[in-house]
């Protein structure tokens, strides 16, 4: 009698698709990318009073309109969800809360770095776990996440700055260092205390420390183009 081979066992089949994360982890996700940017409109508008002159002042303040544009897209998606935005945000407003205790900008300078290089951080953490999303999550992440206002703004202003005083550069790079580092302890501790979004991490066969080396290189190479040394 011949042998029947299982067509699923065949080991040169592709793997199957890893199944979209549930409603509950989208909701978590979409609730940490929505406080996000909320808390990040708070801080530009506060920031902003550390500007040196009124036109920057107004630059910033006008950048940070389109965090809270961005808010807005995720709060009502949330409801189209079920959720209520104010509760899919609570869990993770202590993690915001001591990252922003332990990173409060001290001048001008200090807040556009992290603008550029702090926030982007977490910009590439949602880059990289939205990619298992549906279509439309995955969409609405990616439009939220495309807003350069602020980025470009301060961007512009760092360079400008190591341009005119090179010795700003060493100051300004430990700045970055630490914000990295904090942000990157951040996510982590966030990641790891919840299950659905380590999920989501973890979906596509990933895993949580490669996801952060990820983050670590990318944000050495946003400080180079900025004239930061890493």
């Amino acid at each position: 009698m011949s042998e029947t081979t299982d067509p699923a066992a065949r080991p040169d089949d592709p793997a199957p698709a890893a199944a979209a994360p549930s409603r509950e982890a989208v909701i978590d996700l979409l609730g940490l990318l929505a406080l996000g940017e909320l808390l990040a409109f708070e801080r530009m508008v506060y920031d902003a009073r550390l500007a040196p002159d009124l036109g920057r002042r107004a630059a910033l303040s006008e950048a940070a309109v389109g965090e809270i544009r961005n808010y807005r897209l995720l709060a009502d998606r949330l409801s189209e969800l079920g959720a209520d935005p104010g509760d899919a945000m609570a869990p993770f407003k202590e993690a915001f809360r001591s990252f922003d205790a332990s990173t409060s900008p001290r001048d001008w300078l200090e807040a556009l770095v992290k603008v550029y290089l702090g926030d982007a951080v977490a910009d590439d953490f949602f880059r990289v776990v939205s990619a298992g999303l549906e279509e439309r999550d995955r969409t609405l992440i990616e439009t939220v996440l495309a807003e350069t206002g602020a980025s470009d703004l301060a961007a512009a202003e760092i360079r400008a700055a190591v341009e005119a005083d090179p010795a700003v550069t060493g100051r300004l790079s430990l700045w970055a260092r630490r914000l990295v580092g904090e942000g990157i302890n951040r996510a982590q501790g966030v990641a790891a205390a919840n299950e659905r979004l380590t999920g989501i991490i973890v979906g596509d066969g990933g895993t949580l420390d490669a996801l952060l080396r990820r983050l670590t290189r990318a944000h050495q190479d946003r400080m180079k183009s900025v004239g930061l040394n890493n």
